[in-house]
């Protein structure tokens, strides 16, 4: 596995972190885990294979996590690089997304879903297993952050990557990502958090202790983030693995 991290931010504005998404290339087939508003133009900058993307998971319905949902189909719809594309998409997550969609897709009569290529929407709930593309296996989560927001855990066979997307704190979730080789962990505040439905550092860091993972990577970071000596921070932690701090255009092996 491959990442290459789209958004490292928030919904906030911010001149060098747009909001979360990745790119994960398996040995499958390429993944966008979740689908912000930059991310379509995002995939572009870094010179990734956009129009061949595989799948989509959407953690969640907030904006800055599916508003780039409906703008990349409209925009693959008509692009020149997918008219000769017959292989599947698959959109999926959790129950509720297909009729987001639909509201979406009526609100300006584009039928969307009429591609060159088959679309699919697939909801899951939490509990689920199942195989996002062929060859790659997905477990999902509940997460204290929205009614329908998951963490998913992903295996290609030869590696394995947990990502919480946005979560209260939960020390089930570090269960849940035990012994991955990449958990994508968000940690929005540093210090203190206005709301309970985020991480804050030394909760991110807990999940990271119980999991144990071969490398954690922190992200969606709020402006806060900026002027923090990351590296000062995390050592007081002593984590049981290498913990990285996400920027955008940052590339991972897994």
């Amino acid at each position: 596995m491959r990442l290459t991290v789209l958004g490292s931010g928030t919904s906030h504005p911010h001149p060098t972190r747009s909001s979360t998404s990745f790119w994960l290339d398996t040995a499958r087939g390429s993944i966008l885990l979740d689908c912000s508003a930059p991310s379509i133009h995002r995939m572009a900058q870094e010179g990734l294979p956009w129009a061949e993307l595989d799948a989509i998971w959407i953690s969640h319905f907030h904006l800055d996590h599916i508003g780039g949902l409906a703008p990349y189909l409209f925009g693959i719809k008509h692009a020149s690089e997918t008219q000769n594309r017959r292989k599947p998409l698959t959109i999926c997550g959790h129950r509720g997304l297909k009729a987001l969609f639909d509201a979406l897709d009526s609100a300006g009569n584009y039928r969307l879903l009429e591609q060159k290529f088959p679309v699919e929407i697939i909801e899951v709930e939490e509990g689920d297993a199942f195989q996002l593309i062929d060859g790659v296996a997905a477990r999902v989560f509940k997460t204290r952050h929205k009614p329908e927001s998951l963490a998913i855990r992903l295996d290609d066979g030869e590696r394995s990557l947990c990502y919480t997307s946005d979560t209260g704190f939960d020390t089930t979730v570090g269960e849940f990502a035990a012994s991955v080789d990449l958990f994508i962990v968000e940690s929005s505040f540093v210090a203190n958090k206005p709301v309970d439905t985020h991480l804050i550092l030394p909760e991110a860091m807990e999940l990271i202790a119980i999991a144990r993972p071969k490398k954690a990577l922190l992200n969606h970071l709020y402006p806060e983030w900026d002027d923090v000596k990351f590296e000062d921070l995390a050592s007081a932690y002593s984590p049981p693995c290498e913990v990285l701090l996400a920027f955008d255009g940052s590339k991972f092996d897994v």
